[in-house]
């Protein structure tokens, strides 16, 4: 029988890719999209932790280049599962949630989502608008941005804002 090398190489990364995946969902991290100081220390952290647990005691350049080349092609994977597959998608990504609809705040979400009162007039002012009564929906993204559309009909517009918190969790990807 002839053994596989790499195979070892390929099950580490797949195990660690996923696990990964999981830890950053369950912690919750929204917005990846704005790192902080301590989250890039976190990432730089964890990728120097679990690369001897994805190459073991190859740490030759054919066996990190192995185990890069896994993780390139598990996540191009999970990308076109979580398009074909609603399912996995439910599973892997965060979903859009409302914040403001028709000047009404959801003070549950709101709540839950750790975003204060301060960072939504935030938003809104970067925007150009002044009450709460004057957003006719304003929706926290998946990649963490604020979006906000304005209830004034002649000035009908929709703006972003990139949140900058201190959110306690960790995310996803």
């Amino acid at each position: 029988m002839i053994q596989f090398p790499y195979l070892d190489i390929i099950f580490r990364s797949v195990a660690v890719y996923f696990f990964m995946t999981i830890a950053l969902r369950v912690f919750g991290k929204k917005e990846l999209s704005q790192l902080n100081t301590a989250d890039i220390i976190l990432i730089l952290l964890i990728s120097n932790s679990v690369q001897n647990a994805m190459v073991g005691p190859d740490t030759s350049l054919s066996g990190g280049l192995v185990a890069a080349l896994v993780l390139f092609v598990i996540n191009f994977i999970i990308k076109k599962l979580t398009h074909k597959y609603k399912i996995v998608s439910d599973l892997l990504l965060d979903k859009p949630q409302v914040l403001i609809h028709n000047g009404k705040l959801d003070f549950t979400i709101l709540s839950k989502l750790d975003i204060s009162d301060d960072e939504l007039k935030e938003a809104m002012r970067e925007h150009g608008i002044e009450h709460f009564s004057d957003v006719k929906l304003a929706m926290l993204e998946i990649d963490g941005t604020i979006s906000i559309i304005s209830g004034d009909k002649k000035n009908l517009k929709q703006t972003h804002y990139k949140r900058k918190h201190n959110h306690k969790n960790l995310q996803k990807f």
